[in-house]
């Protein structure tokens, strides 16, 4: 069956066309996306402005008649952490519904923790035994750890990298008081949950995916994208320690200048390396594996396993 799958995330709108069934990995056949950034389209109060929800109905309109040449079954809609933060966001989700006759479906940050965990675990394999995954988001970070299909811990902390550069980081290149207060930051909200993580025990395999991840481990030396998603990938600690100094003194445009780093992503680069150092440091990993599935082909996967099998 064919699938569209709409992702409205806090730094990027997508939409992905997959052709999949039960038992079979899902297999992209079309993408659209936009940088809509909605979490920057914020008012005072923190309401997401009319700015923000003009660009996100104009967007899941497209999105829909895309899908539909596209010859898509259905489309799974959902939303993270912007939509789900935002005191004004269900009378957002209304205006998308009645305008485009989408219904968006907002995940709690566990459901997205544990959906991404899935898609990890399908992509692995049982062999991999006790898993950690990390996904560095446009708002939040998720963490997922257990030995199932079904994690045993699920938690989702506000350590996005675009709230994170927002609320952190106002200049450019960066000040070096922010940076170290930022850094504090970090470090003391992950080490508020690391303990819950880690009760059950070391992970056998550590993973990261999102976009941010995927960018420093090309920083650092991996293959780049058109090499196919087979080709292993990872990100060494000891590799982005000797990068650190070098990010922090970089402007966003020195940022966009390197491999894999796009400019509408560059300004949110430094907070997710930070954040990335903190998981490896707090959580005594030398190394991230870096998996190409993640929250989307997580939601793929959990459809298909609701289906009757045929």
């Amino acid at each position: 069956m064919r699938l569209g799958v709409l992702d409205v995330g806090s730094n990027t709108v997508h939409l992905l066309v997959v052709d999949a069934h039960r038992g079979a990995p899902p297999l992209p056949a079309y993408s659209h996306k936009a940088e809509l950034r909605l979490a920057e389209h914020l008012d005072k109060e923190g309401k997401i402005a009319d700015s923000g929800s003009d660009g996100l109905v104009a967007f899941i309109k497209e999105a829909s008649e895309l899908a539909e040449d596209k010859g898509c079954e259905s489309v799974l809609a959902f939303a993270t952490s912007a939509l789900r933060e935002a005191p004004n966001g269900e009378k957002v989700l209304d205006r998308v519904r009645k305008q485009t006759e989408i219904d968006l479906q907002v995940l709690t940050g566990e459901d997205e923790a544990r959906l991404t965990f899935l898609a990890v675990r399908r992509w692995f394999g049982w062999s991999s035994g006790r898993l950690a995954v990390f996904d560095i988001g446009g708002g939040s970070l998720e963490i997922a750890a257990g030995s199932d299909e079904e994690p045993t811990v699920a938690v989702s902390v506000p350590l996005g990298a675009g709230r994170l550069t927002r609320e952190g980081l106002s200049a450019d290149p960066p000040d070096k008081d922010e940076v170290r207060a930022l850094r504090k930051r970090i470090r003391i909200e992950m080490a508020a949950v690391a303990g819950i993580v880690l009760r059950a025990g070391k992970p056998q395999r550590a993973v990261a995916t999102s976009k941010t991840f995927r960018s420093l481990a090309r920083i650092c030396g991996a293959a780049p994208s058109d090499d196919g998603p087979y080709v292993p990938r990872g990100l060494d600690r000891d590799d982005l320690a000797d990068w650190m100094p070098k990010l922090t003194k970089m402007s966003a445009a020195e940022r966009a200048d390197l491999p894999g780093v796009s400019a509408g992503r560059s300004p949110q680069l430094l907070a997710g390396a930070l954040v990335a150092d903190a998981v490896m440091d707090l959580f005594d990993l030398p190394a991230l594996e870096v998996c190409p599935w993640a929250l989307r082909e997580g939601v793929i996967l959990s459809r298909l396993d609701q289906l009757e099998p045929r």
